[in-house]
């Protein structure tokens, strides 16, 4: 019996390529190879993965494996699963059980696969596998050491479960870390939205009004981008720190209402649902183009667009046109899931390089930590760590404080 699960294994070559051609760009995560190599320290782990399986997933899942790990993986999102790296990761004796078009149905088939593997320790991006254990296999939990959650809407469930008392392993949250949302969050979201619009649709960005929902970290990005793309940007939001924030970095603020007949294109951050709903829709010009960075595909409301409209064509590749009854058109990327991964290849390799390294090592510290149930944050010296390694990667050198400085720093009289 076959320990993967893969669409057509003869694609193989080509993904090991993408894998080697991300691997040069990854300078932290060879300096974690490097340093644990010889130790081994993860022999005895048994890793479940749910995550997007790309080029540089890749290359964390192949790492894990060659210190001792025994990995099973799965792809956190239909959409992003590229099925030529999955057949690589099962040349390279990762248990990959993915495809890329899978139903909802198959998706949590293949989270199941995976923990039958019966792990000790999660590496979760939504945090579906965590939820799962907890629903439908908590014969595990007492062999499951903890794990770490890579996204802000996998945070805020773990959050949610941490305060009704029902998480009951630790879990580590990768995705506060400063060595995470500061680049990944900001630069990943800016540069891989936009990448998966310019891909997917071949129309400019200059000259256009772009409707960001959310400002939080991902929507700082994506509204940065935008603007350096020569776009006119409008930020909604429902906090209003982040609101006059966005306000005082110079972009028009309202409300999706306001927002909603002014806006060609619109990008939803928010971690939340139905943030473009039915009456948003209405008011949208012809031929606006709707795309979603957040987790899930509920940001914009498909049973909206659906009730609305008279057909659906499709025109080009991750593009359905939902043609209204009065004749417009409202066109969706990539089904509403993630555009920057649905329609391109994520982040760039440079900023995952960073995130790929913090989930390593704290799988590590939770492997080599006996905790008790919770949600913490990744380690103050593990985040500075990490980012060391990057900047000495690019040769980059900083000032070190002296024992002066340090002393002065732990003072309160001047």
């Amino acid at each position: 019996m076959a320990d993967y699960q893969v669409k057509d294994l003869s694609l193989s070559e080509r993904g090991q390529n993408k894998i080697n051609w991300a691997w040069q760009y990854m300078p932290s995560l060879q300096f974690l190879y490097n340093k644990y190599k010889d130790s081994q320290p993860f022999k005895g782990a048994t890793i479940a993965a749910c995550l997007h399986l790309e080029a540089k997933t890749a290359n964390l899942l192949i790492t894990l494996t060659k210190l001792g790990a025994t990995v099973a993986a799965c792809g956190s999102n239909p959409l992003s699963t590229q099925d030529e790296i999955c057949a690589a990761l099962a040349k390279n004796g990762v248990h990959v059980y993915s495809h890329r078009g899978m139903t909802t149905d198959e998706y949590f088939n293949y989270v199941r696969k995976v923990l039958s593997y019966k792990p000790n320790v999660i590496i979760d991006d939504g945090a579906d596998v965590v939820a799962t254990i907890h629903k439908e296999f908590t014969d595990l939990i007492p062999n499951i050491l903890g794990g770490s959650e890579e996204t802000t809407s996998g945070v805020k469930r773990l959050r949610a479960m941490n305060s009704q008392g029902v998480l009951k392993f630790p879990m580590i949250d990768v995705n506060d870390a400063l060595s995470k949302y500061l680049f990944d969050n900001r630069y990943g979201t800016g540069q891989s939205v936009w990448d998966g619009f310019i891909r997917t649709t071949n129309m400019i960005v200059a000259g256009k009004t772009v409707v960001i929902a959310g400002y939080g970290w991902c929507g700082r990005g994506a509204a940065m981008r935008a603007a350096g793309n020569g776009a006119h940007v409008i930020i909604t939001e429902v906090d209003p720190h982040k609101a006059c924030e966005a306000l005082m970095d110079g972009f028009r603020v309202m409300s999706m209402e306001e927002a909603a007949p002014l806006g060609d294109i619109f990008l939803t951050l928010t971690g939340n649902i139905h943030v473009i709903r039915r009456e948003h829709i209405e008011r949208m010009k012809s031929g606006v183009v709707l795309g979603n960075a957040g987790h899930f595909d509920v940001e914009i409301s498909k049973p909206d667009l659906s009730a609305l409209s008279d057909h659906v064509e499709k025109l080009r590749d991750n593009i359905d046109a939902y043609i209204m009854r009065d004749g417009r058109r409202i066109n969706l990327l990539g089904e509403g899931r993630l555009t920057n991964l649905a329609c391109a290849d994520g982040h760039p390799i440079e900023i995952m390089d960073l995130s790929f390294s913090l989930q390593l090592e704290s799988a590590l510290h939770i492997f080599t930590h006996k905790l008790k149930p919770g949600l913490y944050p990744v380690p103050a010296e593990t985040d500075r760590a990490v980012m060391e390694s990057k900047l000495a990667a690019l040769g980059v050198n900083i000032d070190s404080m002296t024992e002066e400085q340090i002393e002065y720093m732990k003072g309160w009289q001047e």
